[in-house]
């Protein structure tokens, strides 16, 4: 037997109160979008539960794009029955017939939302076990470990049969919790930390400090690739806003001594992107930074440099180990991409002895002569921005929103 749908069973969605169908609406519209190459797929939500309604589409195609969408806690190919026993045992037998190996082994779980049904759990597990068992030659229960588990979910308007259980992304529906900006280099960090913050529910635009002749167009290019994988991910389009930093790179590198110029090069990329998120209207900062990881990722560093903002600065990454983010970022298809050997402004400006304890008097003291906010607003004034788009979206995209 074809399953005619897939149930969709929320994750965190499931704690929220009554504002919960602002959360399910999110997700909702993530899956509209993901699936908008499959016009004849419908999606029903309610409070509890969503459907897709295949409607003869590509049922295993579309399986691959849920595993992606933030806020799925897991799904299910499913057929909806008519909540009547004789229709039950006959569909339930169609269906385990239709994925039966000969010497498997099966259960039932039932799950009794409506209360009103003629069958308790029990009689449900009794009931549609015994016609199995008599009707298929050679199966077996295991209660344990079973080849076959039929999951049978009574609710108010039918009732659902599935027989697999297939783990979704998990999180929270992408835009669910604000938007931020994303500080983007070309290195393993802040993709992985762009994918953490949206599986938190954020939306994300990323912001790339770019510094030509130092840095070529194949820096740039990789920069884009990534931000295409993040979109990819995301199931939407991203902007990637291109910052022009030379003149504030070389400012730094005359005004600022050595030890200090990477604390210096960091405050200015924050300002920017302060001003920036103030005109996209987003409420924090992500970075890729880890503890410790490199001189300007100590405490003592992130002290100094977070002076210049009052903006939340988000850090998914904070308390992992580089092994544990490479392993993510190979998982998430960016890891490839970021290893290109195509240096950003950040790794080509780097002292040869950084302050890994730079303090705010010094830095403040060192900036002091020199006003570096003409320069600050004229890259703002300059910045390209860029509309990354996931390779395999439609024309029609625009008609979701």
């Amino acid at each position: 037997m074809k399953y005619d749908r897939i149930l969709i069973r929320y994750g965190e969605i499931s704690t929220k109160g009554r504002n919960r169908h602002k959360f399910v609406e999110k997700l909702r519209k993530s899956v509209k979008i993901a699936l908008a190459t499959y016009p004849k797929a419908k999606i029903e939500a309610s409070r509890d539960r969503m459907y897709v309604l295949l409607n003869g589409e590509n049922g295993i195609e579309i399986i691959e794009k849920l595993k992606h969408i933030f806020g799925i806690q897991s799904f299910s190919p499913a057929i909806k029955v008519e909540r009547n026993v004789e229709t039950l045992k006959n569909s339930a037998l169609d269906f385990v017939r239709s994925h039966y190996q000969e010497g498997q082994t099966f259960k039932v779980t039932p799950k009794r939302s409506d209360k009103t049904f003629e069958l308790n759990t029990d009689g449900i597990n009794r009931t549609i076990g015994g016609h199995l068992l008599q009707n298929i030659p050679g199966l077996r229960v295991d209660v344990k470990n079973p080849d076959i588990n039929l999951r049978i979910e009574v609710r108010g308007e039918a009732i659902y049969l599935s027989c697999e259980n297939i783990p979704g992304a998990g999180g929270m529906p992408i835009g669910s919790n604000g938007k931020a900006m994303l500080m983007l280099s070309g290195g393993i960090d802040s993709p992985v930390a762009g994918y953490m913050a949206m599986k938190r529910g954020l939306e994300i635009e990323a912001i790339h400090f770019f510094s030509p002749p130092y840095t070529s167009e194949r820096s740039k290019e990789k920069v884009v690739d990534l931000t295409k994988k993040l979109a990819e991910l995301y199931g939407s389009r991203i902007n990637l806003h291109i910052v022009p930093f030379t003149s504030i790179q070389q400012a730094v590198g005359e005004q600022i001594p050595e030890n200090y110029s990477m604390t210096s090069t960091r405050r200015m990329m924050l300002r920017i992107a302060d001003e920036i998120r103030i005109k996209q209207e987003a409420l924090a900062i992500i970075t890729g930074e880890s503890l410790g990881q490199v001189a300007s990722q100590t405490l003592e560093s992130m002290f100094t440099i977070n002076e210049v903002t009052n903006t939340p600065i988000l850090r998914p990454l904070i308390m992992m180990d580089k092994t544990d983010i490479i392993k993510i970022a190979r998982e998430i298809d960016t890891l490839e991409i970021s290893n290109r050997p195509f240096e950003d402004c950040c790794t080509i400006f780097v002292p040869a002895s950084p302050k890994t304890k730079p303090r705010r008097e010094k830095v403040q003291h060192y900036e002091s002569f020199f006003d570096f906010t003409p320069l600050i607003e004229k890259a703002v004034q300059e910045i390209e921005t860029l509309v990354i788009t996931p390779e395999e979206q439609t024309s029609e995209f625009n008609s979701l929103f």
